[in-house]
């Protein structure tokens, strides 16, 4: 049965609400700047505690923004008869700089929409716009 314009709606509202409020991802604070069908933005606040040292961002919180961003790229242009369950297959950063003390914006664009997998291209860069990294992403999702 398929799902009705308004019913779509209503999946992709719950999820964008979702998507950062997961256990581990509701720690990082990440906040939804824009989210429409080819992408997503999203701002990571700065906290000493995401850090190495107290100003610079330790790697792995950086490739979590990349991971939240690539799947908030993925959902929000998604067609909810297709499925409801997702997980990222593959995930490769490049690290261009360190992230110190400010901000990060991740900025994620949907490139390609298949029958279960999904591909998205991500840069992440501080509030100045300096680039910190970019990141190839692919998703799954299943019914």
């Amino acid at each position: 049965m398929a799902l009705t314009d308004e019913e779509q709606i209503q999946m992709h509202n719950l999820l964008r609400e979702g998507i950062t409020q997961t256990p581990f991802v509701g720690l990082l604070r990440i906040v939804i700047e824009r989210w429409d069908p080819g992408g997503a933005r999203l701002r990571l606040p700065f906290s000493p505690s995401l850090t190495n040292d107290g100003a610079s961002y330790h790697g792995g919180v950086v490739a979590s923004l990349i991971d939240t961003a690539g799947a908030a790229a993925v959902w929000a242009g998604h067609d909810f008869d297709k499925g409801t369950r997702g997980a990222t297959i593959s995930l490769t950063v490049n690290y261009t700089r360190a992230g110190r003390g400010t901000d990060l914006i991740a900025d994620a664009t949907c490139v390609k929409r298949g029958q279960d997998l999904s591909f998205a291209d991500i840069r992440v860069s501080d509030t100045d716009g300096r680039g910190i990294a970019t990141a190839s992403f692919v998703y799954r999702i299943t019914p």
